[in-house]
């Protein structure tokens, strides 16, 4: 590799030694700064700027990881990177998962597949085991009610990853009056049935425990007035989405 890969850079947010939810075993979670969506239920509404976050090279990066290989690597865990959106940072991500590889550490990003597969994405998901792929919502309407975003593009990664052999989780927000609906999660139930690579599906109930970094920037919280989702909610979805 050339040594000009490792001085690459990226905006990041912030990092996790130690994450529990975000892929299997014990990962070194890196939330990158900045965002291509505007999801009103966001509890890092503060990644979104652009201009924001801390600027690491690779080479500092990977640093950072190596302290905690001899946790990681027994429990079975690897490096998850979010955000914010990762697939901001294509270049930084393809030369970090490449030092990665050499170090046997496993990969796995975070993303919402909004994004046109180019040359450089299809370099990136070859280098990366598994994918954590949010379905904003299977209608389009109120995806774009949501993210501000239509869910084309999306729907078009999940496919590709299937069509290209790559792990993936899928994941939805579970928000009240907004994607709980059950014509929407039959459609989300025949969706994920065209899929062949899904390992695990997890509905994440809508919380508003990052009202506060909304007040914090000065700004009005999109979804107040939203129920919080209760375990209830979540069996109701699990039984109609799972549901032989």
């Amino acid at each position: 590799m050339d040594l000009s890969d490792l001085n690459l850079t990226c905006p990041i947010h912030s990092f996790e030694s130690f994450g529990a939810v975000d892929g299997p075993g014990i990962r070194f979670v890196i939330f990158t700064q900045g965002c291509n969506l505007k999801c009103k239920y966001c509890h890092n509404r503060d990644t979104w700027s652009h201009t924001g976050g801390t600027i690491y090279t690779v080479e500092q990066v990977v640093a950072k990881i190596e302290r905690y290989k001899n946790y990681i690597i027994p429990s079975g865990g690897g490096v998850t990177v979010s955000g914010g959106e990762p697939l901001l940072h294509v270049k930084f991500l393809i030369s970090l998962f490449k030092q990665l590889k050499k170090l046997k550490i496993p990969t796995a990003i975070d993303t919402s597949g909004v994004f046109t597969i180019t040359d450089e994405i299809k370099e990136l998901i070859d280098l990366t085991d598994l994918f954590l792929l949010d379905i904003k919502c299977i209608n389009d309407e109120i995806c774009r009610d949501l993210t501000g975003v239509s869910n084309k593009k999306e729907l078009e990664f999940a496919k590709f990853l299937s069509d290209q052999g790559k792990p993936m989780w899928i994941r939805q927000v579970l928000v009240p009056g907004y994607t709980d609906k059950e014509e929407d999660l039959l459609k989300l139930k025949e969706f994920l049935a065209t899929l062949k690579t899904v390992q695990k599906v997890e509905i994440l109930p809508y919380h508003d425990m990052g009202k506060f970094k909304w007040t914090n920037l000065g700004l009005a919280y999109p979804l107040e007035g939203v129920r919080i989702a209760t375990n209830e909610d979540v069996e109701r979805a699990k039984k109609i989405i799972f549901a032989q």
